[in-house]
């Protein structure tokens, strides 16, 4: 049975992690060093994580299946990066069942055989997409944004647009106002329509 390193669950959220209650399952793991990450603990060589196999996790969360299937939602994947454990999600989905809603917090900045998956088993997509702009994503993340924009192409044109919420933040000294404005403009163009917008705070 796969196993996974997690660095935490939070039970109980609500309108933060896609529809109805949810449950963040966190993965340790990270492919971006962010300037201002919001869980550096995910890449952190020492801390105190907890390293779980699917049944044991959805043992777990499981106590809480009666909300996640009155309000329809479920667990939600973050990080770290979900995608990096793809093996890990589809195994717990065949636990699961198809009653839980499935969503991954993803900056998509992996493989593509690993989006490819996920995809009968992911039932939504919060895409943190920093910036469309290469140089100010690579300046902010420390990678380049290529594999993100394939892999979010790729997913549209499987049919999965409505199913992504892609977040575009403003985050002070690296992108402006006019900077988002234009990534929402290059995502539209792609087939996306559902944004998140917000501020950084730093």
């Amino acid at each position: 049975m796969k196993t996974a390193t997690l660095i935490g669950i939070s039970r109980h959220r609500l309108t933060t992690d896609g529809e109805g209650v949810t449950t963040l399952v966190a993965f340790h793991g990270c492919p971006l060093r962010c300037k201002y990450c919001l869980n550096p603990q995910s890449f952190a060589q020492e801390g105190i994580w907890k390293q779980y196999d699917c049944e044991q996790l959805y043992e777990e969360v499981k106590i809480d299946e009666l909300y996640f299937l009155a309000t329809h939602g479920g667990v939600t994947f973050g990080g770290g990066e979900p995608a990096l454990q793809s093996n890990f999600i589809s195994e717990f989905r065949r636990l699961c069942g198809t009653g839980w809603k499935i969503t991954i917090e993803t900056s998509l900045n992996v493989p593509q055989e690993n989006i490819e998956r996920l995809l009968p088993v992911v039932d939504c997509y919060i895409v943190d997409i920093k910036d469309m702009n290469n140089d100010r994503y690579e300046t902010y993340t420390g990678k380049s944004n290529t594999r993100v924009i394939e892999n979010l192409r790729w997913l549209v044109v499987q049919g999965k647009a409505e199913q992504i919420t892609v977040r575009v933040p403003h985050i002070p000294s690296y992108n402006t106002e006019t900077d988002i404005e234009n990534s929402i403009h290059q995502l539209k163009e792609i087939g996306l329509s559902d944004f998140d917008r917000f501020t950084y705070r730093t």
